[in-house]
């Protein structure tokens, strides 16, 4: 009825929005989101009827809503209009949630938000010296942001929760006997209540029932003034509450105006109809039954038509006590002083585009003004200020690759955690791609596939060596070292796997320590085998007999303590600092590289450079050899040999060094089978060719010539 009595005031008035009349339409929504949602639809869609009594020359358009009567109702329509940007401005929805602006630009209101009410509310509870309190809230929108910054506040204050209760009027019984049952053997007699009125309602008269007293009340606005117990129970139970209230304000007229509310002067409108029977106990229905609630009640007295409301006392004839009625009233001439403001625009100096003016008869409740030096940055940008310009003068910078912004207006730019990446709107971090080799890709397929046929191959070799043991090529140059060599060129083609997979602590180690061991031992058994040449040749000539100094057992010797001295270094390795598992991020910008890290560095290069040391080595040993009169020269394919493995590990590095992620694993494993090749072909396929195909070289007498 405030709102009808401004619209009222409104249209008598021939300063403000002369020659307009004003009208509405009233919708109950109960107290209840899901009916204001349905009211929305019903003004949306032009549904309903116009509850005033002026007839419009014009359809109905919803120029502006005043409500709704909670948070959580506002909420639900806020989100349905926001769209179509009607002005809504309420004048008891309180919730901070309200206040964001991007997702209810059309939204206002005539009361303070929470935001400064929960500050009212933490600084009287510090200022009392209260640290052990009880909480309470409506379970909807109002009591949970607002009790959650009320909490937020107090905690930083000191001030502890004994207990946090949550309560709404749709709660069963049990929920409500839990509820009281939690307050009165609390240790704690301080309970901050911000509860809803028809909530607090419900809780003080079962409070009342069970006769719980001695409990201070901090109370938020919407129940704080209400009168939910009898007078004399209130001062049982409720005496002593304080909180924070909504002021109150006298408004001329009104009361005036409230007393001559009659339903003969409003026919056909439900509320005062409803408002009427409830007042004064009768029925305006000529059935004698009222049925306003949900149930029908069964009364005799019908109304005279002589009721007054002068001589009925209740909170809509009590004027000392509008609060919230005076919220309403100034949303209502919000409204029209805006109206106003629109009839009153001048041509050429309008707030709209090409500063024209909106049509009061045909406006859209979208045509609001623009003033802004600059529109909000959107997600995924960051402001960045106009030098020398006022600080609303700004423009967007796309956030860099792996930062973002997630939110409308950001100052600046967040970056994303080491394992992610900014996606391509630069509003969200995600989960970058883990590359390394693995089994099931081509690449690693081909890999394993050589490694294994390698490793076959080799094996043969040694099978055919063992079956031929006795003949004069295989005995020559010491059979035990060739098929130790063997052994050792199986390892080395198999040692390759472990880079293969998924990088552990256990493979990472495997790999760069079996890769050092079997490629010294194969490199050991070579120099063996060269040496062994060169001593046999010299033992030929007269008076030399050197083949006594490098037997079997010296060349047994050299082998093992060739290979122990690059076991001590790989023992060191892994003893002081060990390969290790490692993500690396420094390749690419939108994949981490899973890798192993050598970790210490001087141990990697040790074990290279004693593998090249060795390898220099048997090939200048070869090489000063390979011109040594024997029908079958071994020297000259180990000189071949070492050549290709040599060749194979100096254009290794330059590869190794350019080849980023996985392709770095792969020119690894490609040296390894490649020096391993070389090795097994230049030395054992010429053997094998007269092992094989040419059995009648296979003499003692060919092959010394």
């Amino acid at each position: 009825m405030a709102m009808v009595f401004a619209v009222e005031e409104i249209n008598n008035d021939p300063e403000l929005l002369p020659n307009v009349t004003l009208g509405y339409r009233i919708y109950d929504s109960c107290g209840n989101p899901p009916i204001s949602l349905k009211a929305a639809f019903d003004f949306l869609n032009r549904l309903g009827k116009i509850a005033s009594n002026v007839p419009c020359q014009r359809a109905p358009d919803i120029s502006a809503i005043i409500g709704d009567s909670g948070s959580s109702q506002s909420l639900a329509i806020a989100n349905l209009i926001s769209t179509f940007r009607i002005p809504m401005v309420s004048y008891v929805s309180t919730c901070v949630c309200l206040s964001n602006r991007i997702e209810y630009p059309s939204f206002f209101r005539t009361i303070p938000s929470d935001y400064f009410q929960v500050r009212a509310l933490a600084q009287l509870v510090t200022h009392f010296g209260w640290t052990w309190i009880g909480t309470i809230k409506s379970d909807d929108d109002y009591g949970n942001f607002g009790m959650q910054a009320f909490r937020k506040l107090v905690r930083r204050s000191g001030v502890c929760i004994a207990f946090s209760e949550s309560f709404h009027k749709t709660y069963s019984e049990e929920k409500l006997l839990k509820t009281i049952n939690t307050i009165r053997t609390s240790s704690t007699r301080v309970v901050v209540a911000f509860l809803s009125q028809s909530d607090m309602a419900i809780l003080l008269r079962e409070i009342a029932g069970q006769n719980i007293t001695g409990v201070q009340w901090v109370g938020s606005e919407a129940w704080i003034t209400t009168s939910p117990l009898p007078p004399g129970q209130s001062r049982q139970f409720v005496s002593g509450a304080i909180g924070v209230a909504i002021r109150k304000v006298s408004s001329p007229g009104l009361k005036e105006f409230l007393m001559q509310v009659h339903p003969a002067v409003y026919p056909g409108n439900p509320f005062v109809k409803e408002f009427w029977e409830r007042t004064f106990n009768c029925t305006l229905d000529k059935m004698g039954n009222r049925t306003t609630g949900t149930e029908t009640d069964s009364v005799t007295q019908a109304c005279t038509s002589k009721e007054n409301l002068q001589t009925a006392y209740n909170t809509f004839t009590d004027v000392t006590e509008y609060r919230v009625t005076y919220n309403v009233y100034k949303a209502t001439y919000a409204i029209a002083h805006a109206l106003h403001n629109m009839l009153s625009c001048e041509l050429g100096k309008g707030p709209f585009y090409n500063n024209s003016c909106a049509d009061i008869s045909s406006f859209q409740p979208w045509q609001v003004p623009k003033a802004v030096c600059s529109d909000p940055c959107p997600n995924g940008t960051r402001r960045a200020t106009r030098k020398g310009q006022p600080i609303c003068c700004f423009d967007c910078i796309r956030c860099a690759d792996g930062e973002i912004s997630n939110m409308t207006d950001s100052t600046e730019c967040i970056r994303c955690p080491l394992e992610y990446r900014s996606n391509r709107q630069r509003d969200e971090c995600i989960l970058k791609e883990i590359e390394f080799l693995s089994f099931e890709e081509t690449m690693g397929i081909i890999l394993v596939t050589l490694a294994l046929f390698g490793a076959c191959i080799s094996t043969g070799v040694f099978v055919t060596f063992y079956l031929h043991r006795h003949t004069p090529i295989v005995k020559a140059n010491n059979s035990e070292l060739s098929f130790l060599l063997l052994l050792a060129l199986t390892l080395c083609f198999l040692c390759s796997i472990p880079f293969i997979g998924e990088p552990s602590s256990w493979s990472c180690a495997l790999r760069h320590i079996a890769f050092g061991i079997t490629f010294v031992l194969c490199i050991s058994c070579v120099l063996g085998k060269t040496i062994v040449v060169v001593m046999a040749f010299n033992a030929t000539l007269p008076n030399r007999n050197l083949m006594k100094w490098f037997g079997p057992t010296q060349q047994r010797l050299t082998v093992i303590i060739l290979t122990l001295v690059q076991s001590l270094i790989c023992a060191a390795w892994l003893t002081l600092s060990p390969p290790y598992p490692e993500k690396n991020s420094d390749y690419f910008h939108e994949i981490i590289v899973f890798e192993c890290n050598v970790g210490s560095t001087i141990g990697f290069y040790c074990v290279l450079g004693y593998i090249g040391f060795l390898s220099c080595v048997c090939f200048v040993a070869a090489f000063l050899a390979r011109k040594l009169p024997d029908n079958f020269n071994e020297a000259k394919h180990i000189t071949f040999s070492m050549l290709i493995f040599c060749a194979v590990w100096i254009t290794f590095i330059p590869a190794y060094v350019s080849s980023p992620g996985k392709y770095t694993v792969a020119v690894e494993i490609f040296a390894i089978l490649s020096s391993s090749s070389g090795l097994l072909i230049c030395i054992f396929a010429p053997k094998c060719y007269v092992v094989l195909l040419r059995q009648e070289l296979n003499t003692k007498r060919c092959l010394m010539g």
